[in-house]
């Protein structure tokens, strides 16, 4: 997902280590999952090389679009049309493993708890 900060917002994410944005049309600070409970735990935090964009790495727990979706961002545009896509990435791996684990084993949080973390730490290493 994409959203916007200020500085307020940063302090709140290292303070509490979940995502905080700032919402520029409501003016003031949100908690992604405040409401829905699709909260993103801060794994870590990147700076860009002009030091004005950070990619925050998280583990998200549930969806992080409004749509319902796992990702912000499963549409491409391919000349005049646009597709709907599953990115291939560790974050749908994670998705898809914990769906398996679900159908194959019933509501084992155990096991998905087990494939997250394998997974996070590849990604997070």
């Amino acid at each position: 997902m994409l959203a916007y900060m200020n500085r307020e917002s940063l302090e709140k994410i290292l303070e509490e280590g979940r995502t905080c944005f700032y919402s520029r049309s409501r003016r003031k600070l949100w908690f992604k999952g405040g409401t829905s409970g699709n909260t993103q735990l801060v794994k870590k935090i990147v700076l860009d090389c002009d030091n004005d964009t950070l990619l925050v790495l998280v583990e998200q727990k549930r969806v992080a679009c409004h749509t319902g979706d796992y990702s912000c961002f499963f549409k491409e545009i391919k000349c005049d049309k646009i597709e709907e896509i599953k990115l291939e990435s560790p974050i749908y791996l994670r998705k898809e493993q914990a769906e398996k684990i679900k159908s194959s084993q019933g509501e084992s949080k155990g096991e998905q708890l087990e494939v997250d973390s394998e997974i996070f730490d590849d990604i997070y290493k």
